[in-house]
């Protein structure tokens, strides 16, 4: 072969390796498309009709559960084919977070049910109360996102993914959103935030519902402790800490549910070393074994190229959850089957605890405990109740007001903004440490749980764009000093040994 050849032979490889690749990089420009399973507390199955609601419930079934389970059909992964030729990724590129196909509740399928049920004023103004802060910030895990379909056709029209991305992405905090589904008791409610107030519709009410329409709003205003004035509150609180004044300015309302003690109870022993995705599928598993089915909601399909035209054959399925004595018969299997793992043994033995002390009655009068410790104290003696979770209980259902649940995220909170000798030198929380950051928000605020929760929905990433710059800066520059801090400590450890 001459040069001349040689030249071309290589100038035609070449040419045919470019167009190689830049048919590998247009097959990978295909977006993948997966459906992840519904995480909320409810289960999907075959709609009836989705514009009524059934007068009465479904009669009862005892569900076994290590029977299967009807779900959506989940299309098969579409993966971009490889060519030997295909060089691999920068190490320094991050490659672009991936759209994850959805299953949502939407405004104009949700109007059609019960629609002579109209919306209800609680008249309660925005600084006293905004369900964005307060429905799915860590408090309940029974809340569902009902998502605007009109602002999203728009989003659509305009080419604009945020509202797509958010809209799929979110497991902690929806500052954007403004309604929200659930179960409370034996009732469906949809609550709906206005730039003005906050409004409730009664979705599903069971025939033996002993709330009606003329007291629901005093039942709400006990739910979200409406007679507890909030603007003096972070009036208080905003006098004793500049860092927390800022954050009042820009997440007002935020409120501490006041929920049944017996499914706060149960609910957060499931979240003791879970995140929020698996703490709602859990709970979705739980209610659809042992509770009361209600009612089927229709859903439409969100992917990365917009929002279903219509409402998908399958369907939510939302379930009450389950009282002491539908929880009687419940098995340790049963509870791994659904895949509670360890959690199940500590839950049949609360159970069995709880029973023994007196059921929910016990519960209740904790409550007129005025020593958030003491509570504590009595609720440690479950299984499965660490401090946390006891905190968690006590703020979230016992009218604990005080009680300061303490995880890692808060200990950061005090470390960085109170006391960066809070830890001592000690490597986990012990309990005297654990009384130590608690005692740092105790004696700044008054009401310092619920304090301490605006301070910790601060740090959720949802609530990030409203927070002033600076303040983002100054958490990330912690952070990430932090992190090296515990780097050095980890690698001075290795060359010790």
């Amino acid at each position: 072969m001459t040069r001349r050849s040689g030249r071309i032979a290589s100038q035609c490889s070449k040419s045919l390796f470019t167009k190689t690749n830049a048919k590998v990089k247009k097959e990978e420009n295909q977006p993948i498309i997966k459906v992840e399973p519904l995480t909320n507390p409810i289960k999907v199955e075959p709609l009836t009709n989705p514009n009524t609601i059934p007068k009465t419930p479904s009669p009862k079934k005892r569900k076994n559960a290590s029977s299967s389970r009807s779900s959506p059909r989940t299309p098969k992964r579409l993966s971009p084919k490889r060519s030997p030729t295909r060089s691999s990724p920068s190490p320094r590129r991050k490659s672009p977070k991936k759209f994850i196909p959805k299953s949502i509740l939407c405004s104009s399928d949700i109007a059609k049910i019960s629609p002579d049920n109209s919306w209800i004023d609680l008249k309660v103004p925005p600084h006293e109360l905004r369900p964005s802060a307060t429905l799915t910030t860590g408090q309940c895990f029974n809340w569902n996102v009902v998502h605007d379909d009109i602002r999203i056709r728009m989003m659509e029209e305009n080419k604009d993914m945020d509202i797509l991305t958010s809209a799929s992405a979110s497991a902690w905090g929806t500052f954007n959103e403004t309604e929200w589904v659930g179960p409370i008791s034996n009732m469906i409610l949809s609550i709906k935030e206005t730039p003005d107030t906050t409004m409730y519709r009664i979705l599903y009410q069971s025939p033996t519902c002993d709330v009606n329409h003329i007291n629901m709003s005093e039942f709400l205003t006990d739910y979200f402790q409406l007679e507890t004035a909030l603007l003096p509150l972070y009036q208080s609180w905003s006098q004793n800490d500049e860092r927390l004044s800022q954050i009042a300015a820009v997440i007002p309302g935020l409120r501490i549910i006041r929920q049944d003690p017996v499914e706060c109870l149960f609910s957060f022993i499931c979240s003791s070393n879970n995140n929020i995705p698996r703490i709602t599928k859990m709970l979705s598993s739980f209610r659809e074994t042992y509770g009361e089915k209600m009612m089927d909601l229709p859903v439409r399909l969100l992917e990365c190229d917009g929002l279903s035209l219509e409402p998908l054959e399958l369907t939510m399925a939302i379930y009450s959850f389950p009282t002491l004595e539908e929880l009687k018969s419940s098995t340790e299997k049963e509870l791994r089957e659904m895949g509670l793992g360890y959690r199940a043994k500590y839950i049949i033995e609360t159970r069995d605890m709880l029973i023994d002390f007196g059921g929910k009655e016990y519960l209740l009068s904790l409550r007129k405990q005025s020593d958030s410790k003491a509570v504590q104290e009595e609720l440690i003696q479950f299984s499965g109740i660490g401090r946390k979770v006891a905190d968690c209980v006590a703020l979230f259902s016992l009218d604990q007001h005080n009680a300061i649940p303490v995880d890692v995220h808060v200990q950061h909170i005090a470390s960085r903004d109170y006391d960066p000798t809070v830890l001592d030198g000690a490597k986990s929380l012990t309990p005297t440490i654990y009384q130590k950051v608690a005692r740092l928000f105790q004696d700044r605020f008054e009401y310092a749980g619920w304090a301490h929760s605006l301070l910790f929905v601060a740090e959720l990433k949802s609530f990030r764009d409203v927070l002033p710059a600076e303040m983002v800066a100054d958490m990330d520059k912690w952070r990430e000093a932090e992190n090296a801090r515990k780097a050095a400590l980890k690698e001075a450890k290795k060359e010790k040994a």
